[in-house]
C-alpha cells in the first residue's frame, strides 16, 4: 500500500470548536474560530470563506487538507449534538400512553432513533479514522492503490478510504463471496 508522507506536525483542535462549512448532511454549524492551525502550519484565517477543492491545485495540499477537516470536524459536532439532543428527548419523553397501540408506536419510534444514532455513532470512528489519516498525509488516497481517491468522492463521503474503481472491485468481490455462501 503506497502512502503520501508529509512531514508537517498538527495540533488537534479542541472538542466543541466548530466551523461554518457546508456539510452535505443537513446543515451548517454556527462559526466558531478554530483555534489551532490543522493541519501543518496553514491557520483556519488562510482559508477564504466559501473556499471548495478544485481539481487545479495540488492534490491534498493544506488548503485542501485543513478544508477536509474542517467538514470532518464539522460533520462530527453535528453528528454528536444530534446524539445528545436525542438523548435528551428520550430521557425527557415521559408520555404514559393509555393506548397499547400509541405505546407500541412509541416504542418502535424509540427504537428507530436509537438504531440511527448507533449508525451515527460508528460513523464517529470513522471520521476520527479520517482525521488521522490528515494528520499522517494519507487522506485522500486509497488504502488498496495508494492513488489519489478524487475530490468529488471525497466531497460526498469525505470518509472514503477506496477509490470508486477499488470500492466497485470490493463491492463485486463481496457479492460474489455472499452469492457463493448462499448457494
Amino acid at each position: 500500500m503506497a502512502r503520501r508522507t508529509d512531514d508537517s506536525k498538527s495540533a488537534t483542535a479542541p472538542e466543541g470548536h466548530g466551523v461554518k462549512v457546508p456539510d452535505g448532511h443537513g446543515g451548517k454549524l454556527a462559526a466558531k474560530p478554530v483555534k489551532t492551525a490543522k493541519p501543518g502550519n496553514l491557520t483556519a484565517d488562510e482559508l477564504p470563506a466559501g473556499y471548495h477543492p478544485r481539481e487545479a491545485e495540488p492534490f491534498m495540499g493544506e488548503r485542501q487538507k485543513m478544508y477536509f477537516h474542517r467538514k470532518l470536524m464539522s460533520w462530527r459536532d453535528q453528528i454528536l449534538r444530534e446524539g445528545r439532543e436525542t438523548l435528551q428527548t428520550l430521557h425527557n419523553d415521559t408520555n404514559q400512553h393509555a393506548d397499547i397501540t400509541d405505546r407500541a408506536t412509541s416504542e418502535i419510534d424509540k427504537s428507530i432513533e436509537l438504531r440511527a444514532r448507533d449508525r451515527q455513532r460508528k460513523l464517529i470512528s470513522k471520521i476520527d479514522a479520517a482525521l488521522g489519516r490528515i494528520d499522517d498525509g494519507s487522506y485522500g488516497f486509497c488504502e488498496e492503490t495508494g492513488e489519489p481517491i478524487g475530490l468529488k468522492r471525497l466531497e460526498a463521503r469525505p470518509v472514503a478510504t477506496l477509490s470508486v474503481e477499488a470500492q466497485e472491485r470490493h463491492e463485486k468481490r463481496e457479492r460474489v463471496y455472499r452469492d457463493d455462501r448462499v448457494e
